[in-house]
C-alpha cells in the first residue's frame, strides 16, 4: 500500500523539523501488516533562509530518504494542490492520501467557498489518476490568527463545515473519504512554535489525527502511540523567517 502526505508547511516542515510525516513513518513501521510504501514527487524541507524547499536537515538524520517522500509546500494549499494531485497520484500508484491543506487559502487566496472547491477539484483530479483512491482529510486546525481574529475564524469554521460536507457528498464505495478529527488537546501555545507550525507534540498529536482515522475507518495500521523520544519534552523555538511564508504571504500569524 501507497501512502502520499500532501500538505503546506505544516507538514513540508522546517530544517529541525522531525514533522508530522516522520511521526507517521514510524507509526507504520511499528504497526502496519504488510507491506508499504511512502511516496511522492518531494524529499525536502523548506529552508526559510534560502526561501526554497532545498533543506534536508531533519531532526533524526536516521529518517529514511525513501520515507521522506511527499507531495506539500510552504505557501501552498488546496488552490495549489489541486491542478498536480493526478499527475503525482499517476506517476507515485498512490493508494491513500493523507491531507492536511487550508489555513494557506483562506489566509491569502480564497475565500471559504472557493476553497471547498478547490477540495472538490482535488478529489475529481486524484480519482481520474486512481479510480480506488482513498483519502483522508484534516480540517483546518487550531491557529494564532484565528485566535486574534474573529472574521477569520469565522471563515476558518465555515470552510470546515464545506469540507465535512464535500467528504459526504463526495465518499464512495470504491474511492472512499474520512475527515479526520483535530484533537480535542491541540493547544497552539504548547504544541506549535509560533502559533501556526507543530513542535514535536503538535507533529505527534497530527500523526495520530491519521492514525486513528485510518485505523477506525479501515482498519489499517493501530490507534497511534507515540514512540518514547526526548522530542516531546519541549518544543524548538521558530527557526529564522517562520514568521514569514514565501511569495504573496506575507502577514505573521499564518504562514503554512
Amino acid at each position: 500500500m501507497r501512502f502520499l502526505f500532501v500538505g503546506d508547511s505544516m507538514t513540508i516542515g522546517c530544517p529541525g523539523d522531525f514533522t508530522w510525516r516522520y511521526r507517521m513513518w514510524r507509526h507504520l513501521e511499528a504497526s502496519f501488516d504488510g507491506p508499504y510504501e511512502i511516496v511522492g514527487p518531494r524529499t525536502a524541507l523548506y529552508d526559510t533562509a534560502a526561501g526554497a524547499p532545498v533543506s534536508h536537515e531533519y531532526a533524526d538524520p536516521a529518517f529514511p530518504a525513501a520515507a521522506r517522500r511527499h507531495l506539500a509546500g510552504w505557501g501552498e494549499g488546496w488552490l495549489h494542490m489541486a491542478p498536480v494531485i493526478g499527475p503525482a497520484v499517476a506517476e507515485s500508484r498512490a493508494d491513500v492520501l493523507l491531507v492536511s491543506l487550508g489555513l494557506i487559502d483562506l489566509g491569502f487566496y480564497t475565500d471559504s467557498g472557493q476553497t471547498a472547491a478547490n477540495v472538490r477539484g482535488f478529489v475529481e483530479g486524484a480519482r481520474e489518476a486512481n479510480p480506488r483512491v482513498r483519502i483522508a482529510l484534516l480540517p483546518v486546525i487550531p491557529n494564532i490568527r484565528a485566535e486574534e481574529d474573529a472574521p477569520f475564524a469565522a471563515e476558518v469554521a465555515r470552510f470546515n463545515e464545506l469540507l465535512a460536507k464535500a467528504v459526504a457528498d463526495l465518499d464512495t464505495a470504491a474511492s472512499p473519504l474520512l475527515l479526520a478529527t483535530v484533537p480535542d488537546s491541540y493547544d497552539i501555545h504548547k504544541d506549535t512554535y509560533d502559533g501556526t507550525h507543530p513542535g514535536p507534540s503538535g507533529e505527534h498529536k497530527l500523526a495520530a489525527a491519521f492514525a486513528d482515522t485510518l485505523h477506525g475507518a479501515w482498519e489499517l495500521g493501530a490507534r497511534y502511540a507515540p514512540q518514547d523520544d526526548r522530542s516531546l519534552t519541549a518544543n524548538r523555538p521558530a527557526p529564522h523567517g517562520t514568521s514569514k511564508a514565501p511569495g504573496p504571504p506575507e502577514q505573521a500569524g499564518v504562514t503554512a
